[in-house]
């Protein structure tokens, strides 16, 4: 590279600029068990070309990880997924995907920092891993919705059952998503966008 300014490192593409009229910007965590969808939930929604840490599974993570239900997943996230997504001209929401892997979950505790709100997504035929996550966020105070992920082979309960396996408050909105459909994904934001809403509108938000 030539240093006498001939040479420029290039700028951001004009695709993945900020957008001019922004004014707000949110931090969102999408978390959950081992292949519930996390990295395809930022992908399918995120606006800019999403920044992705999945590496390559091998053997070392035989007897380690979970992945029942994910026997033909060949990579998983290692650090955090990343995406953005313009709500409305004013507002912007920053997405971080969590690992989901327990030997990653160390790293939660910085994804978390400045976190207004936070997305659990949920696999029915493994409900248990979601303890785990929903206790992580409540122990730092991030409010949540949680969304049920489709699987053609997973078992689909009335929200209510849900609700009562997961032993989950009333407050605390279940929803239905297929986060391989962007529109599908947008709409899971939208409920944790009007949940924090109504947290701030009640006082319950700080």
């Amino acid at each position: 590279m030539d240093f006498n300014g001939s040479d420029t490192i290039p700028g951001p593409r004009a695709e993945d600029q900020l957008p001019h009229t922004a004014q707000s910007a949110v931090k969102i965590v999408i978390v959950g068990g081992f292949g519930v969808g996390k990295t395809t939930m930022v992908g399918s929604v995120s606006e800019i070309k999403p920044l992705t840490t999945e590496e390559t599974m091998t053997q070392a993570g035989i007897g380690v990880d979970d992945n029942y239900g994910s026997a033909s997943k060949t990579a998983t996230t290692v650090a955090m997924d990343f995406g953005r997504i313009k709500i409305t001209d004013e507002l912007v929401l920053y997405l971080f995907g969590t690992p989901g892997q327990e030997r990653f979950w160390f790293l939660w505790n910085g994804l978390f920092e400045g976190a207004l709100g936070a997305v659990v997504l949920v696999d029915t035929r493994r409900l248990e891993v979601s303890f785990d996550v929903m206790g992580r966020l409540e122990e730092r105070g991030v409010p949540f919705v949680v969304a049920v992920n489709f699987f053609p082979d997973a078992p689909r309960y009335p929200i209510a059952d849900l609700r009562a396996a997961l032993d989950l408050s009333e407050m605390i909105p279940i929803v239905d998503c297929d986060v391989r459909r962007r529109a599908s994904s947008r709409d899971v934001l939208m409920t944790l966008m009007r949940f924090l809403h109504s947290l701030a509108m009640t006082g319950s938000l700080t």
